[in-house]
């Protein structure tokens, strides 16, 4: 493995584990709100549902970007 594929597996992994527990995160913070007596559960989905979508969109934006600039190794594939 050349030093580019190596940087690229890091960022995968990176952002993948990132991704991970943001999600995991939002999920709690949603599940605590919702059996909460004190949070209307309407200001929690307003509240956290924008922040999810960027967290997504970022995260497969990132990932996607960095699956077209590896190599593609396969001779049969370029047809």
């Amino acid at each position: 493995m050349d030093m580019k594929e190596k940087l690229t597996f890091i960022v995968t992994i990176l952002v993948a584990i990132t991704l991970c527990l943001c999600l995991l995160a939002m999920v709690g913070a949603l599940l605590v709100g919702l059996w909460s007596k004190e949070v209307e559960n309407a200001e929690i989905f307003k509240m956290l549902s924008p922040a999810l979508m960027t967290i997504l969109g970022a995260s497969v934006g990132v990932l996607a970007g960095v699956k077209m600039s590896t190599k593609n190794k396969c001779k049969e594939c370029d047809v």
